[in-house]
Parts: C-alpha cells; structure tokens; sequence
C-alpha cells in the first residue's frame, strides 16, 4: 500500500529528492521485501506522513533492488530510517522500531498538530472560508497564547461575518507592536462600516426609542434599519427583545425578520447561534 503514497528511490530520482527536502522534510525508509518488519515500518511512516498534510515528504529504498543506492548511504542494517532536512541529515534510527519511536524521533524536527491545524485555518481565511475557519481559529486560541496571528485572523473572521462588535473588542487587544499593515486594514473596514451604518434615519429612530424605550413599533423600526447596514447583532437584540413581549408582532414580520437575518449570517455563525437557540426558545 505505501508504493502508492511514497516516492520509490532509485538511482534517476535519488537527487531530486534529497533537493526536495530544502522545502518539506523528507524521512528515507530503507527496507527489504524479504524482511517484513521493515515493511511494517514504512506502513507505520506511511499514516504519519498522511498526518501531516503535506509537511513530511516519505521516500522508501528497496535495498535489494537498489543496492548501489543503499551502499551510497552506509546502511549497515535494517531496518533503517532517514531524516533530511536541508539537504541534510538531520536525525535517523537504526533497527527495530515501534510507531511511538518513530513519532518521538519526527516530532523533534516538524511542526505539531496545533501548527498544522493553525496552517490549514489560516488558509481557509486566505480563501475567504470564514465561517469554516472561525471555530478551529478559537479553539487554538487557548492553546497559542497571545499569539497575534490567531488574533488578526479571528477579527477579520469576525469582521467578514458582521461580527463588527466583537472585532472591534479583540482588535482593542493587538499590543502595539502587533499592529501591522492587516490590523490597519480592520481597523479601517470597522471605520468604514461605523460611517455607513449611522444614517440619519438609524439616529432619529434611536432618539425616539431612548425617549419610549418600551415603544416596539419604534425598536421594530430600528431593527430593520439595523439589518440593512449590517448591524446584525443590534437588530438581533431588538427583535429577541420585541419577540420576547409579543411572538406574533407585527403580523409575525419580526419573527420573519429575524429568522431572516439569522439565515443570512449562516449556520457556523456563532453570534447567530446564540440569538437562534434563544428564538427556538420561545417558539418551542
């Protein structure tokens, strides 16, 4: 099975596979078909490699068929394992190995899960992936402290997905020195949002409901004021508020407004989950 997934060395490609690893680590598996336990490493090499996505290249050499090959590395038994990094060997073991053995020796040298799930988060932002990225994004917030990169990506998260309020209080957390070209860019777009979002209208029906705070027509108002520019948890808040005095306001339109509102900012929304289990609440 590891044919498929390893690179099979032989004198044309030897080279070029050493060269590859100036990029990705490579980890040589010297083996021999007459010696089973050898496969059994390279299987073992075979679901580690898979693990890291892309970041441990595994390469096998059949010493029987390549004996040349093999006499170029002085493998003096097996079975053998190889790491390169560099272009350079950078850490192997000899004889019998174990998974956990194997693990111990590779995770010296390449990233843990935490930075291979970091990567692949981050890449889900590059593609513009924000609800998908977001959860992971959190989750690993706790287990990089104070690490700005995780911070950044959560805010444009956040800012991507109308989360203006909660960005606006995790940027306020960047330390100086951290507040690069893209902390710039969010604190612009929040800007940006803050202007096109206080209308006129938004602030007379916000006067009016500060002077009837108890007027739902008035909060009505103002919710679907809100929801057009982007102010969803305002809205939110007004309509689980309205909801809360009367399910059935308005002909049921704010019903309708909020569920609308709520399916708009998607299932993986976080501020939309909340407001949805407090709206399922009163309807069940």
């Amino acid at each position: 099975m590891y044919e498929n997934l390893a690179i099979e060395l032989n004198e044309t490609n030897l080279q070029q596979t050493i060269e590859q690893s100036m990029q990705t680590p490579v980890v040589i598996s010297f083996w021999a078909p007459s010696m089973p336990e050898t496969a059994e490493v390279n299987r073992v090499l075979e679901q580690i490699a898979s693990e890291y996505q892309g970041q441990l290249i595994l390469a096998t050499l059949d010493c029987e068929a390549q004996q040349m090959v093999a006499a170029q590395f002085g493998v003096r038994g097996l079975p053998t394992v190889a790491l390169f990094k560099n272009g350079q060997p950078v850490d192997g073991a000899a004889g019998p190995q174990t998974e956990d053995s194997l693990r111990a020796m590779l995770s010296k040298h390449l990233p843990s899960q935490e930075e291979l799930q970091l990567k692949a988060a981050l890449a889900l932002v590059d593609q513009q992936e924000y609800t998908q990225a977001l959860p992971t994004l959190r989750e690993l917030a706790d287990k990089f402290e104070k690490n700005s990169v995780i911070t950044l990506a959560i805010a444009e998260c956040l800012v991507e997905t109308s989360q203006y309020d909660d960005a606006e209080a995790l940027l306020a957390t960047v330390p100086m020195q951290d507040q690069d070209a893209k902390y710039k860019g969010l604190i612009a777009k929040l800007e940006l949002h803050k202007q096109a979002s206080d209308s006129p209208e938004i602030r007379q029906l916000e006067e009016k409901l500060a002077a009837e705070p108890g007027n739902v027509q008035i909060a009505y108002e103002l919710a679907v004021q809100y929801s057009q520019v982007d102010r969803a948890q305002e809205a939110l808040e007004l309509l689980i508020a309205i909801l809360r005095k009367d399910l059935n306001f308005a002909d049921g339109n704010a019903k309708k407004t909020m569920m609308d509102i709520l399916s708009a900012l998607g299932q993986g929304n976080s501020m939309a989950n909340q407001y949805r289990r407090q709206l399922y609440s009163l309807l069940y």
